[in-house]
């Protein structure tokens, strides 16, 4: 092959020369072909230094290959601008502008390079010491100003980020042999598969690797076995695409870049798989040495995808260095592209015979037991190297524009161990592998620490095959094909992590994303930060970009020959989502209004909007009525409607967001009494029980009544806004504070629509309906409930009063919902029932004196305090926040209580929030108003309150302070209507 301009070859590669592309960089005008991505069209173009490093500002260039090229970071600028863009992922386009990030005024010419100079007294961890004094907030502007990297886009990309959830039997994570043999195996047994791969196009090492398959082109292969999974509809190829995280429930979240659709900028998959096997590859280690991070300076498997892929020549004279026989497969890319190999630099005592045969076919020899000691920079890249013999002797220089580095290979092991698997270091291949899986989780291929091609096609066809078996598919992995290898001897290495010793002046970077030099990983040591996952913080080594792909190796066998012990006792950190940048659109998406967060909506939604209905949202993104409008009304006028139907005829509401859980199981009892401050003790089947819960403080945390439907068997309701949160809690007493219990909770909020009937004709109303139900006193008394039919409806009845009023809350099964509501409304006719909305609960509710979540139960206030002492139980050993409350109330007996005000203009409304003092001339708060309302049935403002000591302040007058007027208000008891409750027990 023969260059044409600059660096690239004159044919070969898959890119499509009848498809010039032109791009600018830095303003520079430059041209490539489709299938370029940026970094291959900068190297054919000659540009050598892409960016500034990050701390001290040193020129980089491409180093490494897909996400694991932590130095090619750019700005897009344009109409697709957009910060921290990797070029060696980031396909070429029609009219791409990009420039350097981290430099100014230009990347040749960088000012802050300067800090170079600095570097002495800014190592790893200066930070921590030198920005406490004399504050923090002194620094932090101008630390601001220097973090990140590029600028975020001042308007919004034109197009549309996209979310997508999908399901399958098996999930494959990389396209390499591995994965494609697995989805090959998967996709003819019929099973749903859906295969994922984060470079534009599939085929991992068989895209650079010079081998044929069965005496043909591995090309021919791998565009066949791709062809006939696209050709399937039961399976999904995602190209571009990055598996970037596993959570819970085997759900794997995956960002598409190029979905293919106009205007489609990106889609975030969540993907939830019976099987996930993870193919996703191993990437090249470097080896550590003085200035490795200079353009120029890169890995064997980088430089071999630039020639075979884009023919794109890196360099004209190059130096191998390695420790393993997988590095000499760069010299037959070398040589075709006409590159000389000046010196191989093996840092092995002992080097296999083949090795030697392929150096001499490259036109070189083989320096065994030899290690490259620094590389000299000229210009703009790499000039040159220092070698010296392993154990120490006379150094001497090699010129040469490319260093090809390769110190092995480590296995992506990073979603494996965020599905909390294990993970051991394998000293066959001087790295660490998967070891035991927690989840339905299976590794093959270089992700597994198999590295060779024929290994990898047998083990993903045998992982398939287990899991296939397991989610109860035949499978058939058929004949495997057989590939020639160009390396006989396999896969061998010799760990050899750094030629440096951690001297202050060299710059020998294990981290090249954070500048973190080996002196900076000694020093660590030296200070005590000897514990793995503290060294990581310390110096945050495997942090930012890198997430430890290509640093943590390195800087664990450092470590480990620091303190002369095996890695295996170093450890590894913790591997964190997300695997590679996601972007932020991507995960929440670009369209406004409900699709950000969809609302849910109960079942009688349309027939609320269609008859005046403002919808209002209800907390956990429900939406359920604020008030109902008629012609010519205002709020106030609909609202106090809405209350005199309750007070005076029949309301009805729709209560179907109010938080629902059924517990079962032998000890759900056991979880009632350790979830509540009461007792739930002989609560016979049919009969409910209020009860508060209090936080891990001591504090109200939610309130609601739970009813035993039947022998080891509770229905639990909560606050509509707070079912999350109790939700959380709930799962968090039975997973992990009392892991023994027999208890099963399940949400059944969706499951259930609910109709309450309220008001003093709601009993006449319901016993005119067609039901089969006693609706008498004696039959279905207060905190009873039965079951039965309404109008052929199979519907539960609950005797509990949100109003103060005799209600009726009728469930059923939200398929029912809307016929119910429509049937109730139809026969209430006669009873001029009036719908009410949330507005009309809130007041009908503060006239009662019940407290509200985020009002009076605002997060500070214990049972005590609100009036609920009798809620407490004397006689339980323990409740969640039992023995807080009583700390606190021990130690600080002088608390805020609830009580009522009557403002002395009976027609002031007070602002919720309005602070409460004693006296005009007071400054000092002594509580504040958490709701007031205009009550038609008191004809006056009444409101409710938080006051210190307030239940020993009754008839005291204070002062509300209203936008800065005190509004004078009499202290009352927190109850304003039916004080002995016998409305709401008729």
């Amino acid at each position: 092959m023969k260059r044409s301009n600059l660096r690239r070859l004159t044919d070969g590669g898959r890119i499509d020369r009848n498809q010039p592309l032109s791009f600018q960089f830095n303003g520079r005008k430059l041209s490539g072909f489709y299938g370029d991505t940026l970094a291959s069209a900068l190297m054919a173009n000659g540009v050598d230094v892409i960016t500034r490093s990050f701390k001290y500002h040193r020129p980089r260039g491409i180093q490494n290959r897909g996400y694991a090229d932590v130095n090619s970071m750019v700005q897009l600028c344009g109409s697709n601008e957009a910060p921290n863009i990797l070029a060696s992922v980031q396909p070429l386009y029609e009219g791409l502008d990009a420039r350097s990030v981290n430099c100014w005024p230009s990347v040749e010419f960088d000012l802050g390079s300067m800090l170079r100079g600095l570097s002495p007294i800014i190592p790893s961890g200066f930070y921590y010491k030198t920005f406490m004094w004399p504050s923090w907030h002194a620094f932090e502007p101008t630390i601001r100003q220097a973090a990140g990297f590029g600028t975020a886009p001042k308007e919004a990309p034109q197009g549309l980020y996209l979310s997508r959830f999908a399901y399958c039997e098996v999930l494959i994570v990389g396209a390499g042999p591995a994965g494609l043999m697995a989805a090959f195996v998967a996709a003819r047994s019929g099973a749903r598969t859906i295969l994922v791969d984060e470079m534009t196009e599939p085929g991992g090492c068989l895209r650079h690797a010079r081998v044929d398959c069965s005496e043909r082109p591995s090309a021919d292969w791998l565009r066949q076995t791709i062809d006939e999974l696209q050709s399937l509809e039961h399976v999904t190829c995602l190209w571009n695409a990055t598996a970037w995280g596993y959570f819970e429930g085997n759900m794997v979240g995956v960002e598409e870049r190029t979905p293919g659709h106009a205007g489609v900028l990106g889609r975030n998959w969540k993907i939830w798989a019976k099987q996930v096997i993870l193919s996703s590859g191993s990437i090249e280690r470097p080896i550590v040495f003085a200035n490795n991070d200079l353009p120029g300076v890169m890995m064997t498997s980088a430089v071999s995808e630039l020639i075979h892929v884009y023919a794109a020549v890196p360099g004209r004279r190059a130096v191998l260095f390695a420790n393993n026989n997988c590095a000499y497969q760069v010299l037959a890319h070398l040589c075709a592209a006409d590159v000389e190999v000046a010196a191989i630099i093996d840092t092995r005592d002992t080097v296999p015979a083949e090795m030697h045969v392929l150096a001499e076919r490259a036109g070189t020899q083989v320096r065994q037991a030899a290690v490259i000691n620094k590389a000299f920079f000229s210009r703009k890249r790499v000039s040159g190297v220092e070698i010296s013999p392993r154990e120490g002797g006379n150094p001497f220089r090699i010129d040469c524009d490319l260093v090809c580095v390769s110190g092995g290979w480590n296995p992506s092991v990073h979603l494996f161990s965020q599905s909390r698997g294990s993970i051991r270091f394998d000293d066959r291949i001087a790295a660490f592998v998967p070891h035991e899986a927690v989840r339905q989780i299976r590794c093959a291929g270089g992700a597994n620490g198999t590295l060779s091609i024929s290994g990898s096609l047998a083990e993903g066809a045998r992982v398939a095959s287990d899991a296939l078996t397991y989610l109860g598919y035949r499978s058939n992995p058929g004949s495997i094909p057989e590939f020639s290898e160009a390396l006989s001897p396999g896969y061998q290495i010799e760990p050899f992590w750094s030629a440096a010793d951690g001297n202050r002046a060299d710059k020998a970077f294990v981290d090249m994303a954070g500048d973190v030099t080996v002196f900076d990983l000694k020093l660590a040591l030296r200070e005590g930060y000897d514990e793995i996952e503290h060294l990581k913080r310390y110096t945050t080594t495997g942090m930012g970009l890198d997430q430890g792909k290509t640093a943590n190796v390195n800087a664990i066998g450092i470590i480990a020959d620091t303190f002369q012990c095996h890695p295996s006792e170093i450890g590894t950190t913790t591997f964190r989502p997300p695997y590679a940048p996601v972007e932020f659109g991507s995960i929440a998406g670009s369209q406004s209004g409900e699709t950000v967060l969809p609302f849910r909506h109960t079942p009688m939604t349309a027939w609320h909007k269609a008859n005046g209905a403002v919808m209002y949202e209800a907390g956990a993104r429900w939406r359920r009525p604020g008030y109902y409008l008629k012609p010519g009304e205002s709020m106030n006028d609909a609202v106090e409607r809405e209350c005199r139907a309750v007070r005076n005829q029949v309301g009805i509401y729709d209560g179907s967001p109010l938080g629902k859980f059924v517990l079962r199981g032998s000890d759900s009892l056991k979880l009632l009494n350790v979830l509540y401050t009461n007792r739930f003790d002989g609560l016979q089947p049919g009969r409910g029980r209020y009860g508060v819960m209090l936080n891990e403080e001591g504090l109200v945390f939610d309130d609601g009544v739970t009813f035993c439907m039947q022998e080891d068997e509770y229905l639990l309701s909560c606050s509509t806004g707070g079912a999350p949160a109790v939700e959380s809690k709930l799962d968090k007493l039975v997973n992990v504070e009392y892991p023994g219990l027999d208890a099963v909770i399940t949400p059944v909020t969706s499951q259930w629509a609910n109709a309450t009937v309220c008001g003093p004709m709601a009993r006449a109303m319901l016993e005119s309906s067609d039901s089969d139900m006693d609706w008498s006193r004696q039959a279905l008394p207060f905190m009873h409930m039965q079951q039965g039919t309404i109008n052929g409806i199979p519907v539960r009845v609950f005797r509990v009063s949100f109003t103060g009023e005799l209600s009726f809350e009728l469930n059923v099964p939200s398929r029912y919902g809307l016929v119910l509501w429509e049937y109730l409304v139809e026969i209430g006719k006669e009873w001029e029932i009036c719908p009410v909305g949330s507005e009309a609960n809130h007041v009908l509710r503060v006239e009662k004196g019940f407290l509200s979540l985020a009002h009076e139960a605002d997060g500070t206030v214990d049972p005590i305090d609100l009036g609920l002492g009798w809620l407490i139980s004397g006689e339980k050993q323990d409740f969640v926040g039992k023995r807080a409350m009583e700390i606190r109330r021990r130690h600080h007996p002088l608390r805020q209580e609830l009580v009522g005000l009557l403002p002395q203009e009976s027609k002031t409304l007070i602002s919720e929030g309005a602070p409460i003092a004693a006296a005009r001339d007071q400054n000092l708060s002594e509580g504040f108003v958490s709701a007031c309302v205009w009550s038609n049935t008191c004809n006056r403002t009444i409101a409710l309150g938080l006051l210190s000591d307030g239940r020993s302040r009754i008839g005291e007058t204070v002062m509300a302070w209203d936008n800065g007027k005190p509004v004078p208000s009499v202290v009352t008891q927190p109850v304003f209507y039916d004080a002995e409750g016998e409305k709401l027990r008729m």
